[in-house]
């Protein structure tokens, strides 16, 4: 079976009257992975219109692969500002450091006693790192509490350990999030809109806090009475699907963090793509800065890699990447192939796009594609006109089966504020 193929090598549409065997010496692999002078010239016209229009050739980047065959490239092994498709390599790395379903745990414990739903002592939060924990994981985690008696809290709430909500890394102002998320009548607008997503019938917490946020290091919560509530994040690929929709820096900054760094995330993904060092040149997790330099093949390298990564489990790149047509975030406004995988990437100089279009004739088609320009909406508007070009010269279709994906947010067990995430403590 090719490299990246999934199930997709016995779907093909206009070669199904040709016998299909995955051997390199059968006519429909020779087929696929054949060069192309058509999407060749699509391709230098794009150079060509893009330095008509005063951009530097050597400034942009452009890998196109169809199975294990690179169809055209320009500047493809040259390593360029890749903006967030830095969360590619953040996203490889963690794959490789987590399985697709692992969960962040945070836990609650208390000091002192529960009487009449009044805790009289500390409320503690002990944070694993969570990087999706917000108004709706908050809310449900209030009802929790109450659900156990707790309604009233004549202490402090202790911060212990990383502990992020909203994606506001300071310990303290997220402690005081917390605590506005517990109380329904001080919600903002914003835990009121994050409410209504959340099902009906949805109960709405009132717990008091009367002291103030504390925090503490790690080895601080020595005097826990006991741990009542064990929170489990979001499977891991949720996680990571919600971090490349949105773009979450925040988010990207915690996940290579946690796998080790910016030079671990480079090590992981230049091992786990085959790649020769140096394609991958990384200072942080999420793309900040244009220190931060791929090559469009490494680029490309890495979304197959996570593709087959994940593949074994019954999930694809598909999983962990924004589907045009169906996400939002930071695909709004782009005219891209309905149905495709994608993962854009911006800094004031850089516009960026990577992932998977289907076609009918040679299947789902991996790029990367780099710009260095200051004109980022025409340069987004010439991405999306090649790869239409590119899809409609190889015919529309929707993607195969197994670059559907199975990870939607809006669905269980993948959708934020799931109750059942939440329960009672019965140890380590």
């Amino acid at each position: 079976m090719l490299l990246g193929l999934g199930n997709h090598s016995f779907e093909p549409s206009k070669l199904s009257q040709v016998q299909l065997v995955p051997n390199w010496d059968s006519a429909w692999v020779k087929a696929f992975v054949a060069p192309d002078p058509v999407v060749e010239g699509l391709v230098q016209q794009y150079i060509q219109q893009l330095a008509g229009e005063g951009w530097s050739v050597p400034g942009q980047g452009v890998w196109i692969q169809t199975g294990s065959a690179v169809i055209a490239q320009h500047q493809g092994n040259t390593p360029l500002p890749a903006a967030s498709l830095t969360k590619i390599a953040t996203t490889l790395s963690a794959l490789e450091t987590w399985d697709p379903n692992h969960q962040f745990e945070t836990l609650i414990g208390i000091t002192g006693t529960i009487e009449n739903g009044v805790l009289n002592g500390d409320l503690i939060v002990k944070g694993g790192n969570d990087p999706l924990f917000v108004w709706e994981e908050a809310i449900v985690l209030g009802n929790a509490l109450q659900q156990l008696g707790i309604r009233q809290v004549t202490g402090d709430l202790i911060i212990a350990g990383d502990f992020v909500m909203n994606f506001n890394t300071n310990p303290f102002e997220s402690g005081q999030l917390l605590i506005q998320a517990w109380d329904a009548e001080a919600w903002p607008p914003t835990a009121w809109e994050q409410y209504r997503a959340l099902p009906s019938g949805t109960a709405q917490p009132s717990i008091q806090v009367n002291g103030t946020v504390q925090v503490v290091p790690p080895e601080g919560v020595n005097q826990v009475s006991s741990w009542v509530l064990r929170h489990q994040s979001l499977p891991l690929i949720a996680v990571l699907k919600a971090m490349n929709i949105y773009s979450n820096n925040v988010m990207s900054e915690m996940v290579a963090e946690m796998a080790g760094g910016a030079s671990t995330v480079v090590a992981k993904a230049t091992q786990a793509a085959n790649l020769a060092p140096g394609e991958i040149r990384l200072v942080n997790g999420s793309g900040l800065g244009a220190e931060n330099q791929i090559s469009p093949r490494a680029v490309t390298a890495m979304l197959v890699a996570i593709h087959e990564k994940l593949r074994p489990q019954g999930f694809s790149v598909a999983d962990v990447l924004p589907i045009a047509g169906e996400d939002v975030g930071t695909l709004v406004a782009r005219r891209l192939p309905l149905k495709s995988g994608l993962k854009t990437g911006t800094l004031a100089e850089v516009s960026a796009l990577a992932g998977f279009i289907p076609t009918e004739e040679r299947g789902p088609v991996w790029f990367t594609i780099i710009n260095w320009g200051w004109d980022l909406d025409g340069l987004r508007r010439h991405q999306d006109e090649l790869l239409n070009e590119i899809q409609t010269h190889w015919g529309v279709a929707d993607a195969p089966s197994m670059f559907q994906p199975k990870v939607r947010l809006t669905q269980s067990p993948y959708q934020l504020g799931d109750p059942s995430r939440n329960e009672p403590f019965k140890g380590q």
